[in-house]
């Protein structure tokens, strides 16, 4: 009897694992077009409570057109996005990829169905809002807290738990669940924009099991000096703008650099309108338009410089933006609200303008998360996912981006021995869709974990 029963167990477990071995129920995605497939995976809504409240993950791979060598699992920011569909729409980024590799996504955890995505969703809309202003006193701070806390409630009371785990970190661990489901003995990662956090949380985590782990057009959430990587992104901005001057110097707009301080201050004074759509701008909005305009290269410039003639005279109506005239504007979410440190009094908002005005005088605070953190004041959960310097053992490292994004990617991967960084000099934001010589060498980084030679640009 006790060995029918021990037999029993034993062919149970057996089962189990030639289950998990076996790896995702691969089928048809709905209306693919592509020759995609898809699974679920179930993982824990709360990582700290493995045995807990379970969550589906939504998975998606493209399959290898040659003999597979591995998986690459891609995101692309958001700060969480519907990688399902993204890679529906850019599957010809993947072909020479896939030659060697699978290509495999998901749609991460919380943004559902209002994102286009199919994994567990959190069923609210984070709604864009008009960037707070900074808080004059003691009794603004205290509005400001409890402006954001009723904003965050809103969304956290559709479903507390999952408000609470949507962190970065939380992204990462659910990789490396995906990691284990589909048997890769190590995680090949790519990861775009805001997903390069997820692959600073995974390699802080997990440093063991990275082969290979492409940054590209993200920011240092790697750093145990939190205030000196703001002022690294205002330095970042501040070459925006005088990349912009210096062209100036030889066109047409020489007047525009010394018109441009006149003008902030006077906005911060009295903010400028903008006749056109019956609103106004202060100095830090026309800091985030200039930047933002700046970034984007010499065809906006002539543009940009007429702008600020116009807004000079008193009317802002050049920096209206066709999406809307309340931008700049911001949608903060669960997300970023626990990775990113937040002020605890108003006394540090200040300590922090007075640093990045220094540093930054021409861009200012504008466009720095120190601007958008503000939102983040009085959030109903704590910031889960600190920014922590990267941990020994590590693999190389491969860092990908233009203009600004490449120096903030650099300052990540320095700090793993025999990592490098591909940088475009010029506008745009992250490589490997539009520059074919930067796919090539992350391509060749994923296949054959061989590195660009240090300063290598695309």
């Amino acid at each position: 009897m006790l060995k029918s029963i021990a037999l029993a167990l034993a062919l149970v477990s057996s089962g189990v694992h030639a289950q998990q071995a076996a790896g995702p129920d691969w089928g048809a995605c709905p209306d693919d077009k592509i020759g995609m497939q898809c699974a679920d995976l179930q993982v824990p809504l709360n990582w700290q409570k493995p045995d807990g409240r379970k969550i589906t993950l939504k998975l998606g791979r493209l399959k290898s057109t040659g003999t597979s060598e591995g998986s690459v699992l891609v995101a692309y920011g958001g700060p969480g996005a519907p990688g399902i569909g993204m890679t529906q729409r850019l599957g010809d980024w993947w072909a020479k990829l896939r030659e060697r590799m699978d290509i495999v996504t998901w749609d991460t955890r919380g943004y559902g169905e209002q994102f286009g995505g199919t994994s567990t969703g959190l069923p609210c809309t984070w709604t864009r809002v008009p960037l707070p202003d900074f808080p004059a006193d003691d009794a603004d701070f205290g509005r400001l807290s409890d402006t954001n806390r009723g904003y965050a409630e809103a969304c956290r009371n559709k479903d507390p738990e999952l408000f609470a785990n949507m962190s970065s970190a939380d992204h990462a661990r659910d990789m490396e669940a995906i990691r284990k489901a589909l048997g890769d003995a190590k995680l090949n990662f790519y990861g775009a924009s805001y997903a390069g956090f997820y692959a600073q949380a995974y390699a802080g985590l997990y440093p063991g099991q990275v082969r290979t782990m492409v940054l590209d057009g993200t920011w240092n959430h790697s750093t145990s000096d939190w205030n000196g990587e703001l002022e690294e992104m205002a330095k970042s901005n501040e070459q925006f703008i005088d990349r912009f001057f210096t062209w100036c110097a030889s066109h047409d707009c020489q007047d525009v650099p010394r018109l441009w301080r006149g003008l902030v201050a006077r906005a911060d004074r009295t903010p400028i309108p903008a006749k056109s759509a019956g609103i106004a701008y202060t100095g830090r909005d026309l800091q985030s338009f200039v930047v933002a305009s700046s970034r984007q290269g010499p065809d906006t410039w002539p543009a940009l410089a007429e702008s600020i003639r116009k807004a000079s005279k008193g009317d802002a109506s050049g920096f209206v933006p066709a999406r809307g005239a309340r931008y700049p504007d911001q949608t903060t979410g669960v997300t970023e609200c626990v990775d990113w440190p937040r002020p605890a009094k108003r006394a540090d908002i200040d300590a922090s303008i007075a640093r990045l005005r220094k540093v930054a005088p021409n861009a200012g605070t504008a466009n720095t998360i120190a601007t958008a953190s503000l939102g983040c004041v009085g959030w109903p959960t704590p910031v889960t996912n600190p920014p922590t310097a990267l941990p020994k053992g590590l693999p190389p490292l491969l860092g990908a981006g233009a203009w600004g994004e490449s120096d903030a990617v650099g300052r990540v991967v320095a700090q793993v021995p025999g990592s490098s960084v591909v940088s475009f000099d010029g506008p745009g934001h992250t490589l490997y869709g539009a520059n074919p010589c930067a796919r090539d060498h992350i391509n060749r980084y994923f296949t054959d974990r061989t590195l660009p030679k240090p300063g290598t640009k695309c």
